[in-house]
């Protein structure tokens, strides 16, 4: 049991610390800043727990070749990250008072606040990190659609969270992010030997079903809504008008490519099986 100055002691840390984080690493002026350094820092802490677990408790882990196991490590990050600004992506769009049309005169897209240019903050540092891995080790984490994929996020959500413009918009494209854990699954099934699995039948349904959901549809209702918000959208500067709309598209057409290539490897893997 704690006496009570050993109680006195610990709460005058832990508000030390509280004072700490508000007025240093979530002041406003620095929260891009931190944020973005905490989102690399988490990538490497992530990157070297997972090539420690996995060293001791999967034994597929060392029978892959050195690349693999770096990929391994690479789509275990990614995963996190997925899981990350998915959860706050549909909490600030669809919880959040935040950005609704009834919560404040200013216009939508205009709004920010420091929790939303916090998390934005994190994905820059993941897609910064990322990147560097793709070139560093490319063209065997991904081509040069992965390089188009991540420069064009990385400039957008770098503009979103250092303007605070269109964090609406961004946050509705990076619940697209949602896919990203089922497809890694896929991969680490894939190298485990467990592709005539029901699991990976299981996660090729779920693939189809989150990626027309995520990729598609909300695709489409994000242009709906910039469509009914245009006007708000039009007091952006012209960088941000661009990339709102841009970029999206950008986006759509690869997502479609790559939902193509989806609905045959589904249909492939169910011929299969029947």
């Amino acid at each position: 049991m704690l006496n009570s100055q050993e109680i006195m002691k610990f709460k005058s840390y832990q508000n030390q610390a509280n004072l700490f984080v508000k007025e240093y690493l979530l002041a406003d002026p620095l929260i891009p800043y931190t944020s973005i350094i905490g989102g690399i820092f988490a990538c490497k802490m992530v990157y070297d727990l997972t090539q420690l677990f996995s060293t001791v408790y999967f034994k597929t882990y060392s029978s892959l070749t050195k690349i693999q196991r770096i990929e391994w490590n690479n789509r275990s990050m990614s995963t996190i990250h997925a899981i990350f600004i998915t959860s706050m992506s549909l909490y600030l769009v669809f919880c959040s008072t935040l950005y609704s049309d009834n919560w404040s005169s200013e216009i939508i897209t205009h709004r920010s606040s420091p929790v939303s240019t916090f998390a934005l903050g994190v994905s820059v540092g993941y897609f910064i990190a990322d990147l560097a891995m793709i070139f560093w080790y490319f063209p065997s984490l991904g081509g040069y659609e992965y390089v188009i994929h991540h420069l064009l996020s990385l400039v957008a959500v770098a503009y979103s969270m250092l303007s605070g413009e269109g964090q609406l918009y961004t946050y509705m494209v990076l619940i697209s992010e949602t896919t990203t854990p089922g497809i890694n699954l896929r991969w680490y099934l894939d190298v485990a030997g467990m592709k005539k699995s029901k699991a990976y039948l299981v996660n090729g349904v779920v693939i189809f079903v989150a990626w027309l959901v995520a990729r598609i549809i909300l695709f489409v209702y994000m242009f709906y809504h910039v469509y009914l918000h245009y006007d708000q959208v039009e007091h952006m500067s012209t960088f941000g008008e661009m990339l709102v709309i841009v970029v999206p598209l950008v986006l759509s057409a690869m997502n479609l490519i790559w939902f193509s290539k989806i609905i045959k490897g589904l249909r492939k893997t169910l011929a299969k099986r029947q």
